[in-house]
Formats: C-alpha cells, sequence, structure tokens
C-alpha cells in the first residue's frame, strides 16, 4: 500500500513494473475520464495499453479482450464496475499485476466510499499468487488499515510518502462577498490555470457566467453535463485553452497538468482528505502555488444536513470537525494539516496565512 501526495508520482509505482513484468497488469481506476488520457499518455511513450469500460461499444471492448489475450498489451485499465465482466477472461498465467488506484474508494472510512470497489477483496481469493498493489493520495491510519482489510492483503508493506507539498501557500479566509474577493484575487491572474471549487452545479454555472461577464475565461464542470462536454471541457483546461475552471468536487482527480497556480473553495470541502486532495491539483510542476478556502458557519450547517443519513454519520461528522477546526485555526495551519495525516512536525512553515501573518490578539476583558 503506497500512500503518496497528489503529484508525487504513484502512476510511474505501478507502470514501471507493469512494463518489467512478463504478463499483463490490471490497473483498476474509478475515473473512466481519465483512463484515456493515462493510456494515451502511455501510448505516446511506446507502452502497449488500453481500457475497458462501459463507454466503449462492443467492438472497442473486444480489440481489448484480443489484446488481453494474446499479451500485445502491458497495462490494461478497467473500471471496477467493469471488472466482473473481465474476470472470466483472466488467470495466474495471464495476470502479472493487480495495480488498484484511488485505493481510499474500497473503505466506507474513507472520504469517497464506492460500492463497486468492494468485489476487489474477491481478487486475492481468486487469484492468491499475484500480487495486489493499491495506491491513494489520501488516507488516515484508520482507513489504511481498512484497505488493506478489504483487500484481503493485511500483511502488505505500508509505504508512506511525506504529505508536505512546501510550495503550496495556504489560505483560509471568512467567506464573506466572496465573488468581489475572487474577482480581486484573479485580478493579477489573468493568464494563469486554476480551479474553484463549490458544493452545487448551479454554484459552479452562477460563478462561472459572472467570471465570463468580467472578462475572464472560465467553464463550468459537474456531473450533470454529457459526458462528452465535460471530455471536451477537460481537454480545453489541460491544453490551456480555457485557464478557469468553476467544477464539483467531480473534477480533477489524476488530472495532469503541471502548471495549475491556484485552488479557490467557494465553499468548505466535507473533510481534511478532500481538501487536500483538491489542492494538491495545483503546483505539480513544484512551482509556487496558491491555495484559498472561504470558511462560513453556513457551509458547516449544509454539509451536516448533507451527513444526516449517511451510514457512518458519526464519523463523518468527526472528520467534518476536524476541517473546521483547520479552518478556525490561529497557528501554522501546514502542522495542523500534517498532523491529521500522521506526520508530526513542530516547526512553523512560513508558508501559510498564519504564518505570514499572525493572528493579534488583544485584551477582551477591557472591551
Amino acid at each position: 500500500l503506497a500512500i503518496m501526495p497528489t503529484g508525487g508520482g504513484k502512476s510511474l509505482c505501478f507502470q514501471l513494473p507493469a512494463v518489467l513484468l512478463p504478463g499483463v497488469s490490471l490497473v483498476v481506476s474509478p475515473l473512466i475520464a481519465l483512463m484515456k488520457d493515462q493510456v494515451d499518455a502511455l501510448h505516446a511513450n511506446g507502452i502497449s495499453a488500453a481500457f475497458y469500460n462501459s463507454s466503449q461499444n462492443a467492438e472497442v471492448q473486444n480489440e481489448a479482450l484480443t489484446g488481453l489475450h494474446q499479451r500485445k498489451i502491458k497495462l490494461l485499465y478497467v473500471a471496477p464496475e467493469s471488472l466482473h465482466l473481465l474476470l472470466p477472461h483472466l488467470n495466474e498465467e495471464l495476470i502479472s499485476l493487480f495495480a488498484v488506484d484511488e485505493a481510499h474508494c474500497i473503505s466506507s472510512w474513507g472520504h469517497d466510499f464506492r460500492p463497486a470497489y468492494k468485489q476487489l477483496g474477491e481478487l486475492k481469493n481468486k487469484f492468491p499468487s499475484i500480487p495486489v498493489a493499491a495506491f491513494t493520495a489520501t488516507a488516515d491510519a484508520a482507513t489504511q488499515d481498512d484497505i488493506l482489510q478489504q483487500l484481503k492483503i493485511p500483511k502488505a508493506k505500508k509505504h508512506l510518502a511525506s504529505f508536505d507539498r512546501k510550495n503550496l501557500y495556504l489560505e483560509v479566509r471568512p467567506g464573506t462577498n466572496r465573488l468581489p474577493q475572487i474577482f480581486q484575487y484573479l485580478e493579477n491572474r489573468k493568464d494563469e490555470s486554476g480551479i474553484i471549487y463549490c458544493l452545487s452545479r448551479k454554484s459552479t454555472e452562477k460563478i462561472a457566467s459572472k467570471l465570463k461577464e468580467k472578462g475572464f475565461k472560465a467553464q463550468a464542470y459537474h456531473a450533470g453535463l454529457s459526458s462528452d462536454k465535460r471530455s471536451e471541457i477537460q481537454d480545453d483546461f489541460v491544453n490551456d485553452k480555457t485557464p478557469i475552471i468553476v467544477a464539483t468536487i467531480a473534477f480533477g482527480m489524476g488530472i495532469d497538468k503541471s502548471n495549475v497556480r491556484w485552488v479557490i473553495h467557494y465553499n468548505m470541502p466535507k473533510n481534511i482528505e478532500s481538501y487536500y486532495q483538491e489542492i494538491g491539483r495545483s503546483g505539480r510542476d513544484g512551482l509556487a502555488s496558491d491555495t484559498l478556502l472561504f470558511y462560513s458557519f453556513a457551509d458547516v450547517v449544509q454539509l451536516r444536513q448533507f451527513m444526516e443519513n449517511a451510514p457512518n454519520k458519526e464519523f463523518q461528522l468527526a472528520k467534518l470537525e476536524r476541517m473546521q477546526q483547520f479552518a478556525e485555526a490561529l497557528s501554522c495551519r501546514r502542522i495542523a494539516l500534517l498532523n491529521y495525516f500522521g506526520e508530526h512536525i513542530s516547526k512553523n512553515c512560513g508558508n501559510c496565512d498564519n504564518c505570514k501573518n499572525p493572528p493579534q490578539f488583544f485584551d477582551g476583558t477591557i472591551l
């Protein structure tokens, strides 16, 4: 199990063994939109790869299966929902590695549970001699243990990379007059790429149209758009045609765009894992990048309502509380963030709002 920050090179950790091992490596990934990107990138590097999911027609699916049987491909990407269709075609002579990407999706303790991931525990039962490797950018200790249990690899080695992305400036502001603040924030960042995350589809549409009125090139992105439209918006962003995307959390997982210079959270995310994963989409080239979170108690109330009927409500509420504590922190934010992931540092980072402008305290009793 490898826990590595967004942009830390997780893909390389299974792509390199896949090329060196004799058979085909099967990569389970939840993001149909990204499979094409990853496969295209592998082809561009002369590596034979294919993907298999519900968005393809039968002819294309059969082509991928032929490549698998004839061992003409080194990597086959599959969505967890489509895995049961592939199982009859797999055997221990053919497959040399199972790689589970975004592995936090298997854990109901995590922040993005997907029921289809539950069946992945069957892989170890059916193919006991094939190694299983799991990768994710964000998992606290409880989630890490749960991933290993669910995948039936309880004794697997764990690799924890440092979560510290020193190049990201962390800032939190009160969530009042957000739009005027955003316009001012972007005034000197006209040509830079960035993402604004919102809680609702309606907000994404509203903010994108307000930005356009002000002369910014922006697009709204959410799950309500057709998959073709979403792909088109994503391509325009990756290829620098549209610098600003206003999105719900559906956007950005695994997008390999190195020059995102800023990420704004219009609303507070529901937990630190989501927040960390979303800000991690900026500054993947290692250059200085900015992150801004607007915090208002109204967001906390709204998120609490969303969680009312969640199966593990207490757990989700506890995670929300930690997010709230982070937003209200009066000391170094990076210390709070890294401590959450079990990486204990005590020295102030010098690259967050609380380090650069420490809060001023006064004697309230006089008042």
